[in-house]
């Protein structure tokens, strides 16, 4: 029986192959077989549909309305190296494993037509890489146990809290210990944030209260633990918990060219989320990242939702929606490497220093480089690279046309100037995370407007520039901040508690040494709970016009820095037409570092300097 059905497969697909002589630039999954709703494992004949199309040059790829299932059986297992995931001893073999891959696709449309595709166990949903001119539209993507397990404080009494287990995780009790498992993997690093479903927060948890507390069964999916009697966490809040190790992510878009997702559904994603990596031209429009309202859950990723790192051209991401990150909805940056030695007059020893970001192609040849101080994070001189030569997953050994710049100084970098895009993110939501809203570092054009950012639990807009922690560079040039929606963001955490951020990494604040420039924030509503509105650090150039400030009284007001705008080592600093209402706190400005004369301010409300 089991001969005549891979018969019969081998025949279906033998006629599906001819069709592509005779059906023109458009194919069906359906041609070979793949129905949806059947609740198959239908990773390998899928992944024969998709390597056959873009040998025959097709055009479209169709995916018929339904739900198609994705397990690892079959699937594509590749070495990836992908930045900001895991380190060598969380990940040492860096194997994905892949449902879909599209590899060397040009001029390709995968159509879903609102398919919905299940993924089980650990995979990467999808990898498309060195593709160009590919979009991925109408497609909705789930797992069906996702490695996030969610519980509600159903009963909390002193010694004890019952909590409601979501139905879609799955969990046993061992010698009175709950343990968290899934398709094919176990929960062995315990990473808790808390949803307060009164105030619509997210806040840092701690799993070792239940941990390291006796579990028993009261009834299917609810569970009570014999906690400490101080243990009192808030009844009808949600728990949420994940396995720290990014040993997957949720899409990879690598070395690629001109890439579009358009109306897509990303539900959940296991580690980090949709990483876009050295890729030219990237689009992201009306993706929706947050769980399917019918899932009854509340968290879609288990880290960032879109990472972009090392990309050029544009990336744009535009009315899209973001609900239920672990971490970061928009991170955009590059790498740093640290300089490890100088072999000769035009070469250096590079070394990638962060321990979830390395062994990834960072310096191409023709590439334009910045030679960068990292106590001072100043861009002192440029080179332009040659050759490029891989000298272990950690270290590169880089050929520049011309000798390297005398005055380098111990742990400096080199940057790649190159790969570094314009940026555009306008018109989308941004709620329910713990960390931020959007991380910026670019030095081109960069414009974020017309969002609304709801409750970010740090700053919603966050500027580093990086050479000693994540390495993640670089200063900007040219931002731009407007007319957007702040709700109550920065309650627990972000440099100063500020709902804008700007916090490069350098040692020392020096106002003639300035690591950003030219940043305007305009046109803005702020509706805050607490002081601190704008945070910035060794910015030369920042504007602060026409925005209004609204006190809101639905969080408590908590922080220690009780200024509204908090600036160290700026200079050409203006505030003008800053509108007031209610009962604003702090209606002042914090100076470190940096002269009065620096601060400008026109308009009707002035603010009272405070230097230190």
């Amino acid at each position: 029986m089991f001969f005549l059905k891979k018969l019969h497969f081998n025949a279906l697909f033998f006629l599906f192959v001819l069709s592509f002589t005779t059906r023109g630039q458009s194919v069906s999954v359906s041609d070979a077989g793949i129905r949806p709703d059947s609740y198959e494992n239908v990773t390998a004949r899928v992944q024969k549909v998709i390597d056959q199309a873009i040998q025959s040059g097709q055009k479209k790829i169709v995916f018929p309305k339904g739900r198609y299932d994705f397990w690892p059986d079959g699937a594509v297992r590749a070495r990836y190296f992908i930045s900001n995931t895991s380190t060598e001893a969380e990940d040492p073999d860096k194997i994905r494993i892949i449902g879909m891959l599209f590899k060397n696709a040009r001029g390709l449309t995968i159509e879903g037509n609102g398919a919905l595709f299940m993924f089980h166990g650990k995979m990467t949903t999808m990898v498309f890489d060195h593709c160009s001119d590919v979009k991925l539209q109408n497609v909705h993507v789930d797992f069906e146990r996702p490695t996030m397990s969610e519980m509600g404080y159903a009963n909390v009494s002193e010694g004890g809290v019952e909590l409601d287990i979501h139905p879609d995780a799955r969990y046993a009790i061992r010698d009175g210990r709950l343990e968290w498992f899934g398709e094919g993997w176990k929960t062995n690093h315990f990473h808790a944030v808390e949803f307060d479903t009164t105030l619509k927060t997210m806040l840092y948890s701690d799993w070792k209260p239940f941990g390291n507390s006796k579990a028993t069964g009261l009834a299917p999916r609810r569970v009570r633990f014999e906690t400490p009697r101080d243990f009192k966490p808030k009844q009808g809040n949600i728990l949420t918990v994940r396995d720290i190790i990014r040993d997957q992510v949720g899409m990879l878009i690598l070395e690629s060219k001109n890439m579009t997702l358009e109306d897509v559904g990303m539900h959940y994603m296991h580690g980090l989320g949709i990483v876009s990596q050295y890729t030219e031209n990237v689009t992201m429009r009306r993706v929706t990242c947050a769980p399917r309202p019918e899932s009854g859950r509340i968290i879609a990723s288990s880290a960032d939702f879109m990472h972009f790192s090392g990309c050029r051209g544009k990336v744009t991401v535009e009315d899209c929606r973001f609900s239920g990150a672990h971490d970061d909805p928009i991170n955009v940056h590059g790498t740093n490497l640290r300089i490890t030695g100088k072999p000769a007059a035009n070469q250096l020893k590079l070394r990638f220093m962060h321990g979830q970001s390395y062994g990834f192609n960072a310096y191409f040849p023709g590439d334009t480089v910045a030679y960068v101080h990292a106590a001072s994070m100043q861009r002192f001189a440029q080179g332009r690279v040659k050759n490029v030569e891989r000298l272990s997953d950690r270290e590169v050994l880089v050929t520049f046309e011309q000798p390297v710049p005398a005055g380098l100084e111990e742990h400096d970098c080199v940057e790649n100037m190159t790969w570094t895009p314009e940026v555009l993110i306008r018109g989308n939501h941004f709620t329910r995370t713990n960390t931020r809203g959007v991380l910026l570092t670019t030095p081109r054009k960069a414009i974020i407007e017309n969002n609304t950012f709801f409750r970010t639990g740090m700053s919603a807009v966050l500027i580093e520039a990086d050479a000693e922690g994540w390495y993640e560079s670089g200063p900007v040039r040219d931002v731009t901040i407007r007319n957007n929606e702040f709700v109550d963001c920065a309650y627990q955490g972000g440099p100063g508690n500020a709902v804008i951020a700007i916090h490069p990494s350098n040692k020392v604040a020096d106002v003639k040494q300035p690591v950003h420039f030219n940043i305007r924030i305009e046109n803005n509503v702020f509706k805050t709970f607490d002081y601190p509105v704008l945070y910035g650090k060794s910015t030369q150039g920042l504007f602060f016009a026409n925005n209004t400030v609204i006190r809101s009284h639905d969080l408590a007001p908590q922080t220690d820095h009780k200024v509204m705008f908090y600036f160290n080592g700026c200079s050409k600093v203006e505030l003008s037409g800053t509108k007031l209402q209610g009962d604003v706190l702090g209606r002042n400005i914090r100076l470190e570092n940096m002269p009065k004369m620096n601060v400008k301010q026109t308009g009707s409300e002035k603010f009272i300097i405070q230097s230190f």
